[in-house]
């Protein structure tokens, strides 16, 4: 690593820290404030859906936290801020309906939005909505912009590693930290990151949603950090991300900052699994609205999609996780299922069984002239097969719900919330959201929402 490189990496944080304190004290762009409300109403509730899941209460209940009165989303039980926010930041990635970005190709807002929170709740003095909302913006765009810029070795999954930096931003800005502190947060947050490993993942290891609460507490570190001026903005990131995870643009990590905002850019999810399943699930569904036919008519499925899709190939999940990142498993779920939703791919279901057997028909391959499309689009093409010898296909070139391709907005998402808590909930939801701009004190506001997870 050279000297001019880590001074760049250096440079281009620099550049990122005055963005974010522009934004809490400048105010926001009224494109940008609008999109914080969709953003945060999609992340709590997929993270007070998550919390409702068998794993997840298990994991809680095993986790002994110590006493606190800080109560993570949708749940009973008080702890301390910091157990809160790992437990919100698992819950909200462990049925894979967050919020993401293609462009990053990853989920920003799980790893921003629950260190904010922590953030606000540790501050001494009361956090304004406006301060908040502005630290959650600025934290997603930095965070999106190291995943833009971020070339990741193959091996390495997306959660845990850049998405610190996001993390680190947002909670810097909460403490009021100036430019340099802000930078060196940023900075030092990539010194704190998690090994990712994709095995791991495709293994169906649940140890891979605490790569999401590692971030969280890697952002809320390396502001501490920061704060206590124990760490400058040096450069790590070159040695980490630009090297160990990776490779860095430093180019990308800055162009178009304050005229392109990738925090517009990004997507919602309508199904419960890895994005890169989306668009073969969506032309599934679509083949199946208007078939006269049913899953038992089908002799067999192919499958074309982009090479981004390829770790998902692989076969016979036995857990939830291992599921949604099983391309044939998924695929197989939409035939024998209406909605890829939070009860699909439980193991312990009905959906798990069949489309376990069905899956054997299923086969997929990714394909070169899909790749030339990315990232703008990510296709997909659904060929199936009828014992009948008739042929039938879809394709898209987008997920539904894509910044490109039918993206979901305000409404849609709360549509997407009562289906997942139920509409009493996703309207309590929506209100505090709706609140959120005006109030004095974001982590009295925010005590509320666990009262949505109540069971």
């Amino acid at each position: 690593m050279t000297d001019e490189t880590t001074f760049l990496s250096a440079e281009r944080n620099e550049q990122l820290a005055i963005m974010v304190c522009h934004l809490r004290d400048g105010g926001l762009p009224p494109a940008l404030a609008d999109r914080g409300r969709t953003i945060l109403l999609d992340l709590l509730g997929v993270t007070v859906a998550g919390a409702r899941t068998t794993e997840m209460k298990a994991l809680t209940s095993a986790w002994h936290t110590d006493a606190g009165r800080t109560i993570p989303l949708g749940s009973t039980n008080a702890t301390t801020v910091e157990s809160a926010a790992e437990l919100d930041a698992i819950a909200s990635c462990c049925l894979e309906l967050d919020e993401g970005n293609k462009y990053a190709a990853g989920h920003p807002a799980a790893h921003v939005v629950p260190a904010a929170i922590a953030a606000a709740r540790l501050s001494p003095a009361a956090v304004d909505g406006q301060a908040f909302l502005a630290a959650v913006l600025a934290g997603y765009e930095v965070a999106a912009r190291f995943g833009y810029a971020l070339t990741r070795d193959p091996r390495w999954h997306t959660h845990g590693h850049w998405g610190a930096t996001g993390a680190a931003a947002a909670a810097a800005s909460i403490r009021g930290a100036d430019t340099n502190r802000v930078a060196a947060a940023i900075d030092a947050s990539s010194a704190l990151v998690h090994v990712a490993p994709w095995a791991v993942v495709l293994d169906g290891n649940f140890a891979r949603n605490l790569w999401m609460a590692g971030a969280v507490r890697a952002g809320l570190d390396a502001s501490r950090l920061a704060s206590a001026g124990l760490v400058h903005n040096s450069g790590a990131v070159a040695h980490t991300l630009g090297d160990i995870v990776g490779t860095l643009d430093l180019d990308r990590l800055t162009e178009g900052l304050g005229d392109r905002w990738l925090t517009l850019e990004g997507y919602a999810k309508q199904h419960a699994s890895c994005s890169y399943t989306h668009a073969a699930v969506d032309a599934v569904q679509s083949l199946r609205s208007t078939a006269s036919w049913t899953a038992d008519d089908v002799e067999s499925v192919r499958v074309r999609t982009h090479s981004l899709a390829e770790p998902l190939f692989q076969r016979h999940p036995n857990t939830r996780l291992g599921a949604m990142f099983s391309l044939p498993f998924v695929v197989a779920a939409a035939f024998v299922s209406d909605a890829i939703d939070s009860e699909a791919l439980d193991p312990d279901g009905r959906t798990f069984r069949e489309a376990g057997r069905f899956s054997a028909r299923v086969s997929v391959n990714s394909a070169d002239e899909l790749d030339v499309l990315l990232p703008q689009r990510r296709a997909a093409e659904v060929t199936v097969v009828l014992r009948s010898g008739d042929v039938v296909s879809a394709s898209t070139p987008n997920p539904v719900g894509d910044v490109d391709h039918f993206p979901m907005d305000y409404d849609a998402v709360h549509g997407k919330i009562a289906r997942l808590i139920g509409s009493t909930d996703a309207d309590r939801l929506a209100a505090l959201v709706d609140r959120l701009p005006a109030t004095d004190d974001i982590a009295a506001l925010l005590s509320t929402i666990p009262l949505c997870g109540e069971m």
